[in-house]
């Protein structure tokens, strides 16, 4: 049986999936470094839904005395 070929991540290239390949899924140290610096200065970022936004503003006190 032919191993499994996965392309790697950063660059694209072609890779043995065993566990004779000492940096799988990436195909070299550097393309595994690159990414890693990547998810390091956080370039990389999973999609949240957006919090929903709360008004800074007190809604108006309908008890206070009239002023007119």
């Amino acid at each position: 049986m032919k191993p499994r070929r996965v392309a790697c991540p950063r660059c694209g290239t072609s890779v043995e999936w065993t566990a004779a390949e000492r940096w799988r899924p990436f195909c070299s140290e550097r393309c595994k470094l690159i990414d890693f610096g990547a998810w390091a200065s956080e370039a990389y970022r999973v999609p949240t839904a957006e919090a929903p936004q709360i008004e800074s503003e007190a809604p108006p006190d309908d008890h206070s005395p009239d002023r007119s």
